[in-house]
């Protein structure tokens, strides 16, 4: 089994709140992560797909047509948005790392087939350079 991995990068902004509680259950809970008037942060998004070389490319998946894919899909939608209120496939959900990167598989796992025979296998975000989230589906 091959892993081949993609990269991107994106910008967003983004607040976490709770509105069934309190400003101040909020800010204890979230800390500056609820910030009234959001906060942003640069996004790294690494894919990665699973599978057998094709005898013809030698690729699992052409890395061009995964790059045009996640363009698309994902970091057109995202990048510099605000991740609560212009993004439609967050919409109603906390805008958490978590969320997003379920998000993210749920439209891969929806438009790979597309463009190869290729498993999704991990959906890796970065929020900070510290922090980041790692998803295998479920």
């Amino acid at each position: 089994m091959i892993y081949v991995s993609r990269q991107e990068h994106f910008n967003a902004a983004h607040k976490l709140h709770n509105p069934k509680w309190s400003d101040e259950r909020n800010r204890e809970v979230f800390g500056p992560c609820a910030n009234t008037n959001w906060h942003g942060h640069n996004y790294d998004l690494i894919v990665t797909v699973k599978g057998t070389p094709d005898p013809e490319t030698g690729f699992v998946v052409d890395l061009k047509a995964l790059s045009d894919l996640l363009r698309v899909h994902i970091t057109e939608q995202v990048d510099h948005k605000n991740l609560n209120l212009d993004v439609p496939f967050m919409a109603g959900q906390m805008a958490s790392t978590e969320n997003l990167v379920i998000a993210f598989w749920q439209i891969l796992e929806r438009e790979l087939p597309a463009i190869t025979d290729a498993q999704l296998h991990c959906v890796k975000l970065y929020e900070t350079p510290r922090n980041f989230v790692e998803y295998y589906g479920g």
